[in-house]
């Protein structure tokens, strides 16, 4: 038999009108047409981070960082608060082209003299000119993480 819960408002033990829900790894919920559900934890982002990559660099804002390094022109690491629990997790990114640059390309860091590029506590990303590939700073350079914390 199957229950159902109805109500406006949650509110914490004391009656303060603040809450702290917790759900399981195990919880889902169903989609916009009822058909299929999903895991509610698998679907949402673990960590993301916008920094403005020119100049001084520096983290703008950001959700599970803890830091971030201007390694050197075009070379950034975003460190996370909480740590992945392996590095098979999923990235996103963008980079938004500075003045004057035909473009820019945001990419993993690919340089096999860096290693652990993608790591459970950072992921190294790198900024180039669309034109001619040579590393270049970015006006904003964002990164999404998708996967399993720690």
């Amino acid at each position: 038999m199957t229950s159902q819960l109805n109500v406006d408002t949650i509110v914490d033990k004391a009656g303060s009108g603040g809450t702290n829900v917790k759900i399981g790894n195990t919880s889902t919920y169903v989609s916009d047409g009822g058909a299929v559900t999903q895991n509610t934890v698998q679907g949402i982002a673990k960590a993301w981070g916008n920094v403005d990559g020119s100049g001084t660099s520096s983290l703008v804002d950001s959700f599970n960082m803890s830091g971030f390094t201007d390694n050197t022109t075009g070379d950034y690491t975003f460190t996370y608060s909480n740590s992945m629990t392996n590095n098979l997790y999923s990235v996103a990114g963008l980079s938004k082209q500075t003045s004057g640059a035909a473009g820019q390309n945001l990419r993993i860091d690919d340089d096999a003299t860096v290693s652990n590029t993608i790591n459970t506590g950072f992921i190294r990303v790198n900024t180039t000119d669309a034109a001619n590939s040579a590393f270049a700073d970015s006006d904003v350079v964002c990164v999404q993480i998708c996967g399993d914390l720690a």
